[in-house]
């Protein structure tokens, strides 16, 4: 975690102007915003907001529907995903192709919300095709 954009501490986001800014149905307050770094690559930031719920985008459907994060250590972070309320679609698997190296691993769960979450190991790294342009990117080792 970087910081706390908004705790349970402070007063709620919300209001026509919220709403406005943020493209909000009217009534939704914002109750928490947090944001997350994830290694040296993109930030995550998370809000936790009531009012009008719609269901979240399957993984079919157009838009944001899921996430995949590396983890070092794909069984703990499983186990705390599953703790934390979410809920595993399978056991942890291979990879597809060019990510099939040795040790990989895969697993989707879906979080409370209905987002899939999916978590991703290649400690082997990525193989690519003569015709690669360009390559993925991986955390770097933890000394």
């Amino acid at each position: 975690m970087a910081y706390d954009g908004l705790t349970p501490d402070d007063e709620p986001r919300s209001g026509p102007e919220v709403e406005r800014q943020l493209g909000l149905p009217r009534g939704a307050a914002i109750h928490r915003q947090r944001m997350f770094v994830i290694g040296e690559g993109p930030g995550l930031e998370v809000f936790e907001i009531s009012g009008e719920q719609r269901p979240a985008s399957g993984l079919a459907d157009l838009g944001l529907n899921h996430i995949s994060l590396y983890c070092d250590d794909i069984e703990g972070s499983l186990a705390r995903l599953v703790a934390a309320g979410g809920r595993a679609l399978s056991e942890v698997h291979g990879n597809s192709r060019h990510e099939d190296t040795e040790g990989n691993g895969s697993v989707y769960v879906e979080a409370p919300w209905g987002m899939l979450i999916e978590l991703q190991t290649i400690p082997g790294g990525h193989y690519y095709p003569a015709d690669s342009e360009s390559e993925v990117w991986m955390p770097s080792p933890r000394s």
